[in-house]
């Protein structure tokens, strides 16, 4: 508080990673009617959420136990998935949006991470669902890595028809670095 009882802000400095949430265009019209990509955006979000349900079919139900070495691997797989993750966080800087538009002014990244591939934040989340896949050995955890897998491919085809629109250079980009998955069919398209 300044001395006039007044919320004091400290002047930000250049490059804040506060910047990152900042801008993001949310609002309740646009999950109404999906103006920047809401709905891909609230279906990624759900299915991240619902990788906390239980194991299913349970344990209980199965003749064996899932062996302790997949828990572990799972663990360390969905660890590397949080470390990719937070290495696109901090490239994107000011640019990043959980939408599949992109902001207002944004800066095309295409150096450190994002010089391997043009979506690592969604490369990461499902490097994390593979982990949790592994740790859990759930029949249900495939089945929704299986369909975040469609819904990233269809948000960053959305991100990448608007980033074509927004940055000439992006078609360049897009010719010569993988999607997701380098390799993998469906998470690796260089032209649509």
């Amino acid at each position: 508080m300044d001395n006039k009882g007044l919320p004091f802000k400290e002047p930000r400095q250049q490059g804040d990673w506060r910047e990152s949430f900042q801008g993001w265009g949310l609002s309740w019209s646009g999950l109404l009617n999906n103006q920047k990509g809401e709905w891909w955006l609230l279906a990624q979000v759900v299915l991240i959420c619902a990788h906390i349900l239980p194991t299913w079919p349970s344990e209980l139900l199965q003749a064996w136990s899932w062996p302790v070495v997949l828990h572990v691997t799972g663990l360390m797989v969905f660890a590397v998935g949080l470390g990719l993750a937070l290495q696109g966080f901090l490239a994107l800087g000011p640019s990043l949006s959980p939408l599949p538009d992109p902001k207002p002014n944004a800066v095309l990244i295409t150096t450190g991470v994002y010089r391997h591939c043009r979506h690592p934040l969604y490369r990461a989340v499902l490097i994390c669902s593979v982990g949790v896949v592994l740790a859990k050995g759930s029949l249900l955890h495939l089945a929704l890595l299986l369909i975040l897998v469609a819904v990233l491919n269809g948000k960053a085809h959305r991100e990448e028809k608007r980033l074509c629109r927004v940055h000439p250079d992006y078609l360049t980009y897009r010719s010569n670095t993988p999607a997701i998955l380098p390799g993998l069919p469906g998470l690796d398209w260089r032209q649509d």
